[in-house]
């Protein structure tokens, strides 16, 4: 099947054991996948979604791409840094207020030359308008402007994880490990989709599981459905029904916010690991699965992995999260 990409990603990403964390805990051994190397500044997840969303923006000519997300989003600073890199514009719709210093994944966004438009809470549940409105703009400026839907989570960026599900079979077979589950984070459900999709293509023989750091179960029942079902009429498809196993229960604060101790398991896995998570996804989704771990779910797996999609830039913004005293730990070496 011929579907238009272009390469973004350094791929494949690695995929390493979490030795020292595994022992500690007890359980399964637990591998992460390590998509927050996909690249540098454009990394982590959204990258293999954009390598299809793009080309697909390439394939009809556009000189403009639209997306939108939280005034920290991840998925917008890539697709700022990817849209300078082709030489194309780029028009951010945040949900939230501008920040009065600029820092993480905004600073980003502004150094990668992005126009942006902050919404409201009340206007982004009406996204299509926003996204109609800006496009008129550049219509008329004589620009052909290509639409992305958060998260570049729709029937084409399924595509993203649909190929890698192919790379973790190929990272199976040369570990000679066979998990029982691969655990990420959904926030907008095309990562999920995306593995669900390329499980059964790829005949993987494991369950897919998400922790959702934003709305509910039910939202995202429906919304990964509805983008598997595009994904099937668009590239004229057959699937079979396929389980969508949401862990509910861990948004915690809400978007973008975090518990204290979501903030103490990304100390933990740095210092035991070396691994650096963020609290809006990664930390969120991997204090979850510890969890569960501690309370049965998960022990009878023999190897587990999770998925890394990133999210390094927005940690700073949480720096004032992180108790001083971790920042503090001088000692004189003893001879």
């Amino acid at each position: 099947m011929d579907i238009p990409r272009i390469s973004l990603a350094r791929l494949p990403t690695p995929i390493t054991s979490l030795e020292r964390l595994s022992k500690e805990l007890g359980g399964p051994r637990i591998w992460i996948k390590r998509d927050d190397l996909t690249e540098c500044a454009a990394s982590g997840n959204k990258l293999r979604k954009l390598e299809f969303s793009v080309g697909e923006a390439q394939n009809q000519q556009a000189t403009v791409l639209i997306t939108s997300g939280g005034v920290q989003s991840n998925h917008c600073r890539a697709t700022a840094i990817v849209a300078a890199r082709l030489g194309m514009k780029c028009h951010l719709i945040l949900r939230g207020k501008p920040y009065n210093n600029l820092d993480g994944n905004l600073l980003l966004d502004y150094l990668a030359g992005t126009s942006v438009t902050f919404a409201t809470a009340e206007q982004f549940k009406t996204p299509d308008r926003l996204y109609a409105d800006i496009e008129a703009e550049y219509r008329v400026l004589g620009e052909r402007p290509f639409s992305i839907p958060i998260g570049a989570s729709d029937e084409i960026g399924l595509w993203g994880y649909i190929e890698c599900a192919r790379e973790l079979k190929c990272d199976f077979e040369r570990l000679e490990i066979e998990p029982d589950f691969v655990i990420s984070a959904a926030g907008s459900g095309g990562t999920m989709g995306g593995l669900i999709v390329g499980n059964a293509l790829h005949e993987l023989d494991t369950n897919i599981v998400a922790f959702n750091v934003c709305e509910d179960e039910a939202w995202f029942q429906h919304k990964i459905s509805r983008d598997i079902q595009s994904w099937t009429r668009r590239y004229n498809q057959e699937l079979a029904d396929q389980p969508i196993n949401i862990l509910d229960g861990y948004v915690g604060p809400g978007y973008g916010r975090a518990d204290p101790h979501v903030y103490e398991t990304i100390s933990r896995v740095a210092r035991t690991e070396g691994i650096i998570l963020d609290p809006v996804y990664t930390g969120k989704a991997f204090d979850a699965f510890l969890q569960e771990l501690a309370n049965g779910r998960f022990r009878h797996a023999s190897d587990i992995v999770f998925l890394h999609t990133g999210g390094i830039f927005g940690l700073f913004p949480h720096r004032d999260h992180f108790p001083t005293a971790q920042f503090t730990n001088e000692t004189t070496p003893q001879p």
